[in-house]
Formats: structure tokens, C-alpha cells, sequence
């Protein structure tokens, strides 16, 4: 039994079937089979969430889409794998929006999620902007915001017919972000990064 997260190897590639046994406290990701430990997230951090958080959840209401925040695993596997050893990719978004109640679970979700938000933390932003957008675009989810606490902006990322992301451009304070996927949500950036 895994009872720490200095057990693992580094170099080995670990599948959902192998996360679910491990009985650490630490919270990991998988990237394509490999370890990536998440550190705790700070004040600022849980602000921003909280706030996005809240203004998902109104607009949200009464709808037949569902909201998550971390920690809650969305499993993306690759060629409609089904079977927990075959699921090499396990990703603990910040926030998460589904709308297709068949890809939820006692587990979470399993499959693309219409809208995901990363919230980019020191350390973080090598995989947010790089490793989980390419995963992303490559399991079709939607919607990709990432937002950057220190410069106070988001990038939308948005999946075309093509099954490419396209960059909208960046929102800053005064803008209002807002998505197709809920069409009377506005994010008013001003709020959500005021101290």
C-alpha cells in the first residue's frame, strides 16, 4: 500500500486504477501517467476562486449544468478508454462547469467538462498554460479560462469546429468575461480581483 508520495517513481507512468489506491494526504494530478504534486493554494488564490465561484453558481441556477471546485478528479481518458488502469490523465481543475449529467460519477466526472478555470499560483504555470491546455484541447473540453492573479487578467480559450483552441483576447479589470456555453453570465473582473 502507498501511504506517502515519496514512495512513487518519478519516472514510472501511474494510471487512475493506481491513484485510487494511494492513502496520502498530499493532493496529485496526473499528466499523461506522471505524478504532479499541487500545493496548497493561497489566500489571493481561494479569493478569485470563490468569487468566479459565485458568479458561475447564479448564473448556473436552474439550469441542467453542474459546478465543481477542487478538489473533485475529472478524468479524461484517451480513445473512449473505460477502464480505470487504461485512464492515465486525472486533473483537479479549480473550477469545472458539466452539462452532460452522464459523464458524472460517484468519482467525479469522467470525460471533457464544458468549461474549465485554472487559477495560475507560483509553480503552477508551466502546467496551466502549457501542459493542461494542450490536455484539454485534446479531450474537447469547450472552454478553457486561465487566470492570472499578479497580472489581474484572463485568457479564454475557445474550442473551434476543428477541435483547436482560439485565443480570445485578454480580459482585465473593467472587462466582463462572459461564455456561449452560459449565456447570462458576467464576470466582472473588477470584482473578482479587488483585494
Amino acid at each position: 500500500m502507498i501511504t506517502a508520495l515519496s514512495q512513487l517513481d518519478d519516472n514510472k507512468t501511474y494510471s487512475y486504477a493506481d491513484y485510487l489506491r494511494w492513502k496520502f494526504e498530499e493532493r496529485v494530478e496526473l499528466i499523461r501517467g506522471k505524478i504532479a504534486a499541487m500545493s496548497a493554494p493561497s489566500m489571493k488564490h481561494q479569493k478569485i476562486s470563490r468569487k468566479i465561484n459565485h458568479y458561475l453558481s447564479n448564473a448556473l441556477w436552474h439550469t441542467s449544468c453542474e459546478l465543481f471546485a477542487a478538489p473533485f478528479d475529472v478524468r479524461l481518458p484517451l480513445f473512449n478508454a473505460k477502464k480505470n488502469s487504461e485512464v492515465i490523465t486525472v486533473v483537479q481543475p479549480d473550477i469545472c462547469v458539466i452539462c452532460d449529467k452522464n459523464k458524472l460519477d460517484t468519482k467525479g466526472c469522467i470525460g471533457a467538462p464544458d468549461l474549465i478555470v485554472e487559477i495560475i499560483s507560483p509553480g503552477n504555470s508551466r502546467r496551466e498554460l502549457k501542459d493542461k491546455y494542450e490536455i484539454y484541447q485534446e479531450a474537447g473540453v469547450k472552454e478553457y479560462w486561465i487566470v492570472n492573479p499578479l497580472e489581474k487578467t484572463i485568457n479564454i480559450y475557445s474550442l473551434n469546429e476543428k477541435g483547436i483552441y482560439i485565443g480570445l483576447q485578454p480580459l482585465v479589470e473593467g472587462d466582463f468575461a462572459t461564455t456561449p456555453i452560459i449565456p447570462n453570465l458576467q464576470v466582472d473582473l473588477t470584482e473578482v480581483f479587488a483585494d
